[in-house]
């Protein structure tokens, strides 16, 4: 069975704040910018990108298809859990991820269309022609 997050059921899960937003396309770039100006956060974002090279021993659920466990993540960016719930909170708040639930575990997967829109409107916001308007 897969919960997603918002579910009363997983109040004893560290990683419950996580979901209790949802992403709104209409947020302001602020977020995003603020999001991928740090080195861990894109870091995070490079490991999701290839999970299945970077967290294959994952066992609990298929990194590819389900996501990436946040404990595999902290470890792999070195940090405590605390930490690294905070940089996987703001990339979840400007949409570039996505967080559910299944059995005890959080995963996290890269949202591929809002990491793509962000990187179209950064395109145009920093094009010559808009420069020149």
């Amino acid at each position: 069975m897969i919960e997603v997050f918002g579910s009363s059921s997983m109040m004893s899960n560290p990683y419950c704040h996580l979901a209790n937003q949802r992403y709104d396309r209409t947020m302001d770039r602020s977020t995003q910018i603020k999001a991928m100006a740090s080195a861990p956060r894109l870091k995070v974002l490079k490991l999701l990108a290839e999970p299945e090279k970077h967290f294959a021993d994952q066992w609990s659920a298929d990194p590819a298809d389900f996501g990436v466990c946040m404990t595999l993540i902290a470890e792999a960016l070195g940090v405590s859990q605390p930490t690294v719930s905070r940089h996987l909170d703001i990339l979840r708040q400007a949409g570039f991820i996505t967080v559910q639930r299944h059995l005890k575990w959080s995963y996290c997967r890269r949202d591929e269309t809002a990491i793509a829109e962000y990187l179209d409107w950064l395109a145009r916001e920093l094009s010559a022609n808009r420069a020149a308007g």
